[in-house]
């Protein structure tokens, strides 16, 4: 990964291996999860016994920014300013399609694929999506979509990874954690929260390869490691 870029999230179509990288990493997302459970036919309780019937399938939920009204450098997607947005896009609606090469062992028929949500080395989410919602909000003078706000709803396939690895029971370094930097957030600031010390901010930086201090992006995943021992 280039100097001073952390990582970005992304949705792999595991049929193709299509991926859509994220221009900017969502401020936050949603994890759900229900089990069932289900009332015993009893007469005279007042409350009747209930029966577990089995867990269902965890849900992300994740709300996702695509702008092309300006280009941006810092990613590998080659974004051209003025493109409309719907170019970059496009692969998440391909999920949603049904693919005619893949088919159901039990129905015989076609389906949409399995996809992975990414987000560096700490965690990811093998699901289908279940639902897109698709906002513009800024256009080209002769209407071309420029900025387009994405809900997009996953829906778990495997029981494992959904959460962050950030202790040492969970398969991370001990001591390791990620932290999401905030609107008006600094180094220094993020150093004294989780070190009580804003001079050790030059550990943060080398830790995440950040080349300039000055230019954290809100929404972006810190890695945050043990001070060396001194």
């Amino acid at each position: 990964m280039p100097s001073g870029q952390l990582a970005k999230a992304e949705i792999i179509n595991l049929d193709t291996g299509a991926k859509v990288q994220c221009m900017f990493n969502p401020k936050e997302y949603t994890f759900s999860k229900s089990n069932g459970w289900q009332e015993s036919k009893t007469k005279g309780q007042n409350v009747a016994p209930l029966e577990f019937s089995g867990g269902e399938p965890a849900n992300l939920s994740v709300q996702l920014l695509f702008d092309t009204n300006e280009s941006h450098t810092h990613l590998n997607l080659g974004v051209v300013a003025g493109r409309d947005v719907r170019t970059y896009t496009k692969g998440l609606w391909d999920m949603m399609k049904i693919n005619e090469n893949k088919k159901n062992q039990a129905t015989n028929k076609g389906e949409p694929p399995i996809c992975r949500f990414v987000w560096g080395s700490m965690w990811s989410f093998q699901a289908v999506i279940t639902s897109i919602s698709q906002k513009f909000t800024l256009f080209a003078s002769d209407g071309t979509p420029l900025r387009a706000v994405l809900d997009v709803s996953f829906k778990q396939l495997m029981d494992e990874g959904q959460y962050p690895r950030q202790n040492p029971t969970s398969g991370g370094n001990p001591g390791e954690h990620v932290r999401l930097i905030r609107e008006g957030e600094t180094l220094p600031y993020i150093a004294y929260e989780e070190y009580g010390d804003p001079t050790v901010w030059r550990h943060l930086a080398n830790t995440n390869q950040i080349a300039d201090p000055r230019r954290l992006r809100p929404g972006d995943l810190l890695l945050i490691t043990p001070l060396p021992s001194r």
